[in-house]
């Protein structure tokens, strides 16, 4: 990842405490990416408008001595009110990672990997989304009930990752969870479980997919929400 620290614990209290931070900030960081690349809602404008949604990105950055472009978060959303700079949002995400009747930017793993390997993409049924679909199940995730999203989403993918860093911090579980114990993750632990997912599908196509973004976007805040998460891959 772009912050070459360890996500387990030391063996001394300074260690184990510098640790926590770096996944307190890890958490942090894809919990701000799937916020950025979701549907965009009246909070993120807001977000957005008020300042705070650069000045996060900014912390958490410092926090892990990764770096973000110059001029990062300077220009705002164009429209005279909150409602049309939702809308200006929304019909730029739309054309970025919807389309009609394909999208500028596909939000999707499956996609990608399939369009590298010379295949006919397919949402659901490509192999690379169903191994999604199993890792997510095996670490007790799955879609919200009542939704049909494909889990190799990049929002979705990002909050993987946001969990995972969450478990690293408080691998116990109350008895009544549904979550496996921290063993029964792949590879036997949080830690194990992150770095398999990063090594095995985030890294194999979010660094083409930001720079997809960042060429593709005509609005300024794909292109700094690209830029963020291209610093973290």
């Amino acid at each position: 990842m772009g912050a070459d620290m360890p996500i387990g614990g030391g063996e001394d209290t300074a260690e184990m405490a510098e640790a926590n931070e770096a996944n307190e900030a890890r958490a942090a960081a894809w919990e701000l990416a799937a916020f950025s690349f979701r549907y965009p809602t009246a909070e993120l404008v807001e977000a957005v408008d008020a300042g705070e949604w650069a000045a996060a990105a900014r912390e958490i950055a410092a926090a892990l001595e990764v770096e973000l472009p110059e001029g990062f978060g300077d220009e705002g959303i164009e429209g005279d009110d909150a409602a049309t700079r939702l809308t200006t949002l929304r019909v730029e995400a739309t054309r970025l990672f919807v389309g009609s009747p394909l999208p500028a930017v596909s939000p999707y793993e499956g996609v990608w990997r399939a369009e590298a390997e010379g295949v006919q993409p397919l949402l659901y049924v490509n192999p690379h989304a169903m191994a999604v679909e199993r890792f997510m199940k095996s670490c007790g995730l799955d879609r919200p009930a009542g939704t049909n999203e494909p889990l190799d989403h990049v929002a979705t993918e990002c909050e993987l990752l946001e969990h995972l860093s969450l478990r690293v911090l408080n691998p116990a579980l109350d008895e009544d969870s549904p979550l496996p114990a921290a063993t029964d993750l792949p590879g036997g632990s949080p830690e194990a479980a992150y770095e398999a997912f990063v090594a095995e599908h985030v890294a194999a196509w979010m660094p083409g997919f930001v720079e997809a973004v960042r060429a593709e976007a005509r609005v300024p805040f794909y292109r700094d929400a690209a830029a963020f998460l291209g610093a973290l891959v």
